[in-house]
């Protein structure tokens, strides 16, 4: 088999992996939650690839990322449940359909997206996906308010969305310096719980989550995207830390022989280039 530019060629090799006689042994035994780690763990090399302004990686990790929606669907083909084709079918179909300005008529393309009407087509989309799902005999649960926010987030992206669902219906601050004082609040609360005689450790790890999801509300406030603002602190401790150590292999020593003051004084030089 030979590589190609072509999607075709791609199912095929995913439909020979996943051969239960002549495929991969480790293939064939996934299963949709046993890979879907590896599909959100491709999702955050593209945008680390991104991050670093790394194009050649970009197209690299792309491929991997839709080799994982190849996977996906292909599991899904053996179930009888969709395919690739069901996929790409259904993305193309929501894509036309939310943007009637760029792929309508010319009433629509000239009317431009009218206010209210993204609403609208999600809220039709809605109604059609339970429609579909009653006649595939899938029951539908009623979902909670805050159930529209998926847990799989990350937790500090998840805690700013939830906090986002609720300020829909005015559960919020309405500015940032209440939180500002939450936050001062869950800090003395935590300080308390730590210097206690017993500290107790699930205390301890409730009040430090109850501080991170204080800070998440101060961010969103603040219009600034919380897991962006920590990713860009790793950014800063990574280089200044490789600061620490290109300057211990300067002197002919290792990270192990310094000590603390000398690598303080190391970061402080690093802080002020």
């Amino acid at each position: 088999m030979q590589p190609s530019r072509d999607i075709t060629r791609l199912l095929e090799i995913m439909a020979a992996l996943r051969d239960p006689t002549s495929g991969c042994p480790w293939d064939v035994e996934q299963d949709f939650r046993s890979i879907a780690p590896y599909t959100i763990e491709e999702a955050y090399e593209v945008a680390d690839a991104i991050q670093r302004g790394d194009h050649d990686d970009l197209r690299e990790e792309l491929g991997d990322l839709l080799l994982q929606v190849v996977y996906h669907a292909q599991m899904a083909d053996e179930e009888d449940q969709f395919d690739f084709a069901d996929v790409v079918e259904g993305i193309t179909t929501k894509m036309i359909r939310r943007h009637p300005h760029v792929f309508g008529d010319e009433e629509a393309k000239n009317a431009g997206m009218a206010k209210g009407a993204w609403e609208r087509i999600k809220a039709e989309e809605k109604r059609e996906r339970a429609k579909r799902r009653a006649e595939l005999g899938i029951e539908e649960k009623d979902k909670g308010f805050l159930d529209h926010v998926p847990a799989i987030f990350p937790a500090l992206t998840e805690a700013e969305k939830l906090q986002k669902q609720a300020s829909k219906v005015g559960f919020d601050w309405g500015a940032a310096g209440p939180v500002l004082d939450k936050i001062a609040e869950e800090t003395q609360e935590l300080a308390e719980e730590i210097s206690s005689d017993t500290p107790d450790r699930d205390r301890v790890e409730d009040e430090i989550g109850d501080l991170f999801f204080a800070i998440a509300n101060l961010a969103r406030h603040l219009e600034i995207d919380p897991e962006k603002a920590l990713k860009r602190t790793n950014a800063k401790f990574r280089k200044r830390f490789g600061h620490i150590e290109e300057t211990a292999k300067a002197r002919q020593t290792t990270l192990d022989a310094m000590t603390l003051d000398e690598m303080e004084e190391i970061w402080q030089a690093a802080k002020r280039i």
